[in-house]
């Protein structure tokens, strides 16, 4: 039998974990982790459809598709990069033309190629600091949706078997979970904070953190809220547990 401060803190805990999962699997699947926003007249320039053709067919380059980003408003995400161009040919004759957002993902051997000391200059060698930011940026939320998953399975085996003891393990893989949210907002942050060092973004560009990185960093204490309570259920019920035995030996 389960008290019910120890029921009440599993269901609490289990509704945390669901809303750190559901805000974490939204972060990744969007484009808003970072912003720029470009003056008028970076977006009205008349390139500014050679430049949105070259950012969905041309190829993979770090540097071309960065400057894209920065002249045409774009936004970038884990596995997503828009930019937003007039929609129309003959925009220049409308005094308000209607912006178009056009976006590309990331495919996944594009995750693994290597970053440069200078974007898209393959001579000045490979950047590794960035690199493995990058990377650790695209694996660490799959790695903590993946605890999640487990500490899922664990916690319906333990209810199957009416047992207790297996949340501390769920615990456990809820605090893992946290700390790779976590590691994955830093690891962007570090990643994009390089990328504006190495690079020089045009007059008037301004970039902002996007709302899926604020998805991504609030998911974080969730899962380590939620693995506090499997923790303390577990622990408290155990020591319980071995007081009332201990009584009834007595």
């Amino acid at each position: 039998m389960v008290d019910n401060r120890y029921a009440t803190a599993l269901v609490i805990g289990s509704v945390l974990s669901l809303l750190a999962t559901v805000y974490l699997s939204v972060a990744v699947g969007t484009q808003h982790w970072y912003q720029y926003r470009s003056p008028p007249d970076n977006r009205e320039a008349s390139n500014a459809s050679e430049l949105r053709e070259d950012f969905i067919n041309g190829e993979f380059d770090e540097k071309a598709y960065s400057d894209t980003l920065f002249r045409l408003n774009g936004t970038l995400g884990l596995w997503w990069r828009c930019v937003q161009a007039p929609g129309q040919s003959h925009w220049f004759k409308e005094p308000d033309p209607k912006m178009v957002t056009q976006c590309v993902s990331f495919t996944l051997p594009q995750q693994f190629l290597p970053k440069y000391k200078e974007p898209g200059n393959h001579n000045t060698g490979e950047d590794l600091l960035r690199t493995y930011l990058w990377m650790c940026q695209f694996l660490l939320p799959l790695v903590s949706l993946a605890f999640v998953f487990l500490s899922g399975l664990i916690g319906v085996c333990a209810c199957l078997c009416r047992s207790i003891t297996p949340t501390l393990g769920v615990g456990v893989l809820h605090l893992l979970a946290g700390l790779c949210s976590l590691g994955t907002v830093c690891c962007f942050l570090a990643g994009m904070d390089l990328l504006h060092r190495v690079s020089v973004l045009p007059d008037g560009v301004d970039g902002s953190l996007g709302w899926s990185l604020y998805l991504a960093l609030i998911s974080s204490p969730l899962q380590m809220m939620a693995a506090a309570l499997f923790l303390w259920a577990a622990r408290s019920h155990r020591q319980n547990y071995t007081r009332m035995t201990a009584y009834r030996v007595a």
